[in-house]
């Protein structure tokens, strides 16, 4: 158990974490303004504006480079990591939200008059733009920054 408490210590995995945390929060906060209503379910989907997953992997690749240093292969690892993270969330996962959304159109308009099919509609917000993943990207940085000192 005296090992677990040691991943407390971790700063930067703890930044990182708040980066994620700050995200996820945010996207409450733009919901609420696009909305007007408070709509909690943001909090626990994926996809939206800024992206979480970004602010996550990039607060956790300049806290290791601001730790470890840049030239270090833990840098270079979590820079790899990060890339990675955020080419799927912009490109993969965005595109699999996309055939979602084309396949229940499909299943709206061929089988409206058919009620004994299963109707359960795929989820259409899975990914992000690149938009999202660059502001996400700037917010994991801008944290990571900022709890320097912490490091």
């Amino acid at each position: 158990m005296q090992e677990f408490a040691h991943i407390l210590e971790n700063h930067v995995l703890l930044v990182a974490t708040v980066a994620c945390l700050i995200a996820q929060a945010s996207k409450l906060i733009i919901d609420l303004a696009q909305h007007g209503k408070v709509n909690v379910r943001v909090l626990v989907t994926t996809g939206g504006m800024p992206s979480a997953h970004s602010a996550l992997v990039t607060a956790l690749a300049t806290g290791i480079g601001q730790t470890v240093g840049w030239d270090s292969i833990e840098f270079a690892l979590a820079t790899i990591f990060a890339v990675i993270v955020m080419y799927d969330a912009a490109g993969v996962r965005q595109a699999a939200g996309k055939q979602a959304r084309i396949l229940n159109q499909i299943i709206d308009e061929l089988f409206q008059e058919h009620h004994n099919f299963n109707e359960d509609r795929l989820k259409e917000l899975l990914g992000h733009t690149p938009f999202q993943v660059i502001v996400g990207s700037a917010l994991g940085i801008a944290v990571s920054c900022l709890a320097g000192p912490a490091y």
